[in-house]
C-alpha cells in the first residue's frame, strides 16, 4: 500500500537516465577488475620466473667480439640497479665455475648424457615454493628446474632411440645424476626436476649448491657476472624498457614482449576502473538526488501518513527498500552484462594466442557487494535525515 501511495505519480527520466548510468557504470566497474587482475596472473604459474621479472644482459656487438668492450657486470653496476625507482630488486645471476654432467640414472629410460650450464637466483624471484627449493649437503637430491628446450632436446633422442617420449610430468619423476668436477676430483650428485622453464636457456639449482659446488669443484677461472636478474614494479615496464635501451642492455624477446603487452593492458583497464568509478559515484548521486524530490514531491502524502499512524522509521526503510531494490536490479543487470561481455572478450584474447583464466574474479564481485551496501546504507541515512528535517523540525 505504502509503495501505492508514495510512488506512484513519479517523473521516471531522470530516473531512467541515472539507472542506465549505473548499470553501465557496474559494467565497466566489474570487468577493470576482473581482467586488471587476469592480465596480471598471465603466464603465472606457467613460467619459473616471478611476476614482472627478467634475465638482462648485455647486448653483443664488434668491440665486445673483438674484446675492446666488456659483456660482463660489475658488482657496482649491479648495486646501481636497484637505486632506479621502478626496478623493484636486482641481483646477479651466479654461474657454475666448475665442469658439470647432468645423466639419467633411471631403468625405464636409456642412458643419456650432457654437459650443462648452472646458474641460480635468490628464491624470491622465483615463482616456486621455498621449501622446494633448499639443498644442504647430505640432502637426498638437489632441486633443478629445466630449460623446455633441454626437454626436447631428450625427447629428440628418445624418439630417435625409438623410445617413447616424456612428458613434463614424467620427467619430474625421473631420477637423474649431476656429475661435478675439476681437473682433480669428481662427485656425483642425485637430481630432481621441480620445474620448467622457455625463459632461462641454463639449468637452475638453489644459491646454497652452487655455493658448495663452487667453494669445493672450482676450476680457479676468474667467475663472472654475465646475467641479471630484475624485477619492475608494476605498471613501470615502459620506463624500465627504454632503461635496458639506454644502457645497451637486452633480454629475450618474450620477456620483453609479454612486460610490455601487461604494462599497456594493465593502464587500460586501471583508466577503466577509474571511469567506472566516476560512473558509479555520479549515477549514485543522481539517484540520492532522486530521493530527495521523490520525498519532496510526496510531502502531502507523507503527513497523511504520519497522521495515520505510520511511524517514521516504516516510511524512511519504504524509501530505502524501494532504492535498494533498485540498485539491486542495477547490480544483477551489470553482472548479467558482465558475463556476456566476458565471454565475447576471453575469445577476443585466445584468438591472439593469450589465455586468461577463465574463472570470475571474486574482488570484482565483493566490490559490487561492496557498492551495493554503500548504496544502501546512504540511500537510509539521507530519506532518514530528510523526512526528519521535512516533518519533524
Amino acid at each position: 500500500m505504502l509503495k501505492k501511495v508514495l510512488f506512484h505519480n513519479q517523473d521516471k527520466i531522470q530516473f531512467r537516465i541515472a539507472i542506465a548510468g549505473a548499470v553501465i557504470g557496474i559494467l565497466f566497474l566489474v570487468s577493470s577488475i576482473h581482467y586488471l587482475i587476469r592480465v596480471n596472473q598471465y603466464g603465472k604459474g606457467e613460467e619459473i620466473l616471478g611476476p614482472n621479472t627478467m634475465i638482462v644482459q648485455k647486448k653483443v656487438d664488434n668491440s665486445s667480439s673483438l674484446k675492446l668492450s666488456k659483456t660482463d657486470f660489475s658488482q657496482g653496476e649491479v648495486a646501481r640497479f636497484k637505486n632506479e625507482s621502478f626496478i623493484e630488486d636486482a641481483q646477479a645471476v651466479i654461474c657454475n665455475n666448475f665442469y658439470v654432467l647432468l645423466l639419467t640414472d633411471d631403468s625405464h629410460i636409456p642412458k643419456f648424457s650432457s654437459d650443462v650450464f648452472l646458474q641460480t637466483v635468490d628464491v624470491k624471484f622465483l615463482d616456486v615454493s621455498g621449501q622446494k627449493w633448499k639443498w644442504k649437503k647430505g640432502d637426498s637430491h638437489v632441486p633443478v628446474v629445466m630449460p623446455r628446450d633441454f626437454l626436447v632436446m631428450l625427447n629428440t633422442f628418445m624418439s630417435a632411440s625409438g623410445i617413447p617420449q616424456i612428458s613434463e610430468d614424467l620427467a619430474k619423476e625421473i631420477s637423474f645424476k649431476l656429475r661435478i668436477s675439476n681437473e682433480n676430483k669428481q662427485e656425483f650428485i642425485n637430481a630432481k626436476i621441480v620445474g620448467f622453464t622457455n625463459e632461462i636457456p641454463s639449468l637452475l639449482v638453489p644459491e646454497s649448491f652452487m655455493k658448495y659446488a663452487n667453494e669445493h669443484y672450482s676450476t680457479k677461472e676468474e667467475s663472472k657476472i654475465t646475467n641479471v636478474m630484475i624485477s619492475t614494479k608494476e605498471g613501470e615496464f615502459g620506463k624500465m624498457e627504454q632503461f635496458l635501451k639506454d644502457r645497451g642492455l637486452e633480454s629475450r624477446k618474450s620477456q620483453v614482449m609479454i612486460g610490455k603487452l601487461k604494462s599497456i593492458i594493465s593502464t587500460l583497464f586501471i583508466v577503466l576502473l577509474i571511469i567506472s568509478i566516476v560512473t558509479v559515484l555520479v549515477s549514485g548521486l543522481v539517484l540520492i538526488q532522486y530521493l530527495q524530490l521523490l520525498i519532496v514531491s510526496n510531502k502531502y502524502q507523507i503527513k497523511i501518513l504520519l497522521r495515520l499512524g505510520y511511524r517514521p522509521s516504516i516510511i524512511i526503510l519504504t524509501f530505502t527498500k524501494y532504492l535498494g531494490a533498485t540498485f539491486g536490479k542495477i547490480a544483477l543487470c551489470g553482472l548479467m552484462l558482465f558475463f556476456i561481455e566476458k565471454f565475447i572478450v576471453d575469445s577476443f584474447f585466445e584468438r591472439g594466442g593469450i589465455i586468461l583464466n577463465h574463472s570470475v574474479s571474486l574482488l570484482s564481485i565483493f566490490v559490487v557487494t561492496i557498492s551495493f551496501c554503500t548504496f544502501v546504507f546512504v540511500s537510509y541515512l539521507v530519506a532518514k535525515k530528510k523526512i526528519l528535517k521535512e516533518f519533524f523540525s
